[in-house]
């Protein structure tokens, strides 16, 4: 094998590697988000349930998701 043709690999090796880490982070952090998506539409945690502690029945039943 000759030096150009080994350089050119490991220099592609160390590319590969940097995508992966980046794909990685950045599924990480898509994650992160739908959670923290599902976590808000489902209203968890006490901040949440406190807040609508003192609401009238009914209110909450419907969501309008056209606008």
């Amino acid at each position: 094998m000759d030096m150009m043709a080994m350089v050119s690999s490991m220099l592609a090796a160390q590319n590969g590697a940097l995508q992966t880490k980046v794909a990685a982070t950045l599924m990480k952090q898509n994650m992160d988000a739908e959670k923290s998506t599902v976590m808000t539409l489902l209203g968890a945690g006490q901040q949440g349930a406190a807040s609508l502690a003192n609401v009238a029945a009914g209110i909450g039943g419907n969501l309008n998701i056209s606008a």
